[in-house]
């Protein structure tokens, strides 16, 4: 028998337990981004090769196949994230799709609809008159074939792309993070997160694709966060658009108006790159680049929405305590 003294176990509800209980979000999403990242760049490699080898024999594959190569490093990112969310949520202590503020059964649709004219205007807008005052002029190489298909592309890939985004960032990191901490600190994190994976760079090419080629690459993804000019304020916009989204979700206490904002915004990004071009002594400081929102002109507008979403919490302030 063993003379050494047995600690004993922790009461239910005690200090210890709790301490537990709000330590697991935090806990989860940092295991969760440090799995993103190191799986994502290892996983790469293996994408790009297999896409490389069906694209010799498939025609209709090699546009994808010319790719760079942090595409694939970005996409497997995403990749990865997506599969090891359940994975995340169940670590972070979160079992119901209500958790993360998705209902199945009960789809808001005025909501999502609402939340889309709020984002699909204010970016609306800021095309509207970076065209009007000369920042940027229309493409006029395209056909209206072209545009009309290009267009419809934009709206697909924005409600898909923004219903996956808004269950990771803000339904399960947010989420998580608010069991832990704050609701106005959680939010502060995950914007960030949001932000940092949305800045990720293309860095040059590298000359040979080896299995830790994407490890390599991780760093010159990261290198706009060492430009000013890069970093101001393209980084400022995307953290002050998953400000807004983090909002719209702990203002309604479901993710249907931050999936329809991000869809209308998604949607313009999407759109503005084909639809315009850079006219010649305009700023794209202030009129933004093909990316639109690493203009001034745009972030102004995002202040703007943002302070329409804070009405909207400042009228119903029981939407500030959480949980409900």
């Amino acid at each position: 028998m063993s003379l050494q003294a047995q600690a004993p176990a922790p009461a239910p509800g005690s200090f210890d337990e709790k301490a537990g209980r709000t330590l697991r979000p935090v806990v989860a999403l940092v295991l969760f981004l440090l799995a993103v990242f190191a799986g994502g760049a290892l996983l790469a490699p293996w994408l790009w090769r297999a896409v490389q080898a069906v694209a010799a024999s498939h025609a209709a594959l090699r546009p994808l196949a010319a790719h760079p190569f942090a595409r694939y490093v970005n996409r497997c990112l995403l990749l990865v994230a997506l599969v090891g969310l359940p994975l995340f949520v169940r670590g972070a202590g979160i079992r119901r799709w209500e958790d993360v503020g998705f209902h199945p059964r009960r789809v808001a649709w005025r909501r999502f609809l609402a939340g889309f004219g709020l984002g699909f205007v204010s970016l609306a807008l800021v095309c509207t008159v970076a065209l009007a005052v000369g920042g940027r002029a229309f493409d006029l190489d395209t056909t209206p074939g072209e545009v009309a298909g290009k267009l419809a592309g934009a709206l697909l890939t924005a409600v898909i792309v923004a219903v996956l985004e808004e269950l990771l960032f803000r339904g399960a990191i947010f989420g998580g993070l608010r069991r832990a901490m704050p609701w106005g600190a959680a939010l502060a994190v995950a914007s960030a997160v949001y932000a940092i994976v949305h800045f990720l760079g293309r860095p040059t090419a590298p000359r040979q694709i080896g299995w830790d080629t994407g490890l390599a690459v991780l760093p010159g993804m990261l290198r706009g966060f060492t430009e000013v000019g890069t970093l101001v304020p393209a980084f400022f916009s995307l953290t002050l658009a998953g400000v807004v989204l983090g909002l719209a979700y702990q203002w309604t206490g479901d993710l249907y108006a931050s999936m329809g904002i991000h869809a209308g915004w998604i949607f313009w990004l999407k759109s503005y790159g084909f639809l315009t071009d850079g006219a010649p002594a305009a700023s794209a400081r202030i009129w933004g680049s093909d990316k639109l929102i690493d203009g001034w002109f745009a972030f102004a507008m995002l202040v703007v929405v943002l302070a329409v979403v804070a009405a909207g919490m400042m009228r119903r302030r029981e939407a500030l305590t959480w949980p409900r």
